[in-house]
């Protein structure tokens, strides 16, 4: 199970254009099976790819691969890419524990490109989830700009930290990610 979640990961991140396409597949399916998966995804929400770590990425990132997949599947009403970074970040992936971004220097680094005229909900797509911090940076960013809108996220992947056992590698999970104790808070 634990090759299997590596390669999983690996195949997300590097934007595969074979395999990504069938984890939105299965993101699909799993919405039409789970009530607050559809919800999510109904026609008036607008997919935001959470931008890297870099500026200006040569390639689409894994978000943007992801975001662009599920758009194809048809979840959500439509792909906007207005979320960006206009300074880099240290890489969370790639970093010590201790040195990874916080809340506040992801905030900062990003810039929210013309931004939509009238958006209800906004679901922000990210490929991992650790603590948080990006997803909420980049939410706290976009409702700074768009004060009225509803923004959700969903991530492809989260992280668990050691667990003894799994049954399924992908399996649903609803949670939140919130602000406390002067950082970023993930349940579950």
């Amino acid at each position: 199970m634990a090759e299997a979640s590596r390669l999983l990961c690996a195949r997300v991140k590097a934007g595969d254009p074979t395999w990504v396409p069938r984890y939105a597949g299965l993101v699909y399916r799993a919405s039409c099976r789970d009530a607050q998966l559809t919800a999510l995804f109904a026609c008036r929400a607008v997919l935001v790819p959470v931008p890297g770590s870099r500026v200006c990425p040569e390639a689409p990132w894994a978000a943007q691969c992801l975001a662009f997949a599920l758009s194809e599947m048809g979840l959500g009403g439509g792909l906007w890419a207005g979320l960006r970074r206009q300074t880099g970040v240290r890489k969370s992936a790639t970093s010590p524990a201790g040195g990874r971004p916080s809340v506040r220097e992801h905030f900062e680094s990003f810039a929210v490109a013309r931004p939509l005229r009238s958006v209800e909900r906004i679901v922000l797509i990210d490929d991992v989830i650790t603590r948080g911090r990006t997803l909420l940076a980049a939410a706290a960013r976009l409702q700074a700009e768009l004060p009225h809108a509803d923004i959700r996220a969903f991530a492809l992947i989260r992280t668990l930290g050691f667990v003894p056992h799994m049954d399924r590698l992908l399996e649903p999970c609803h949670g939140v990610v919130r602000w406390a104790g002067g950082d970023a808070r993930r349940e579950p």
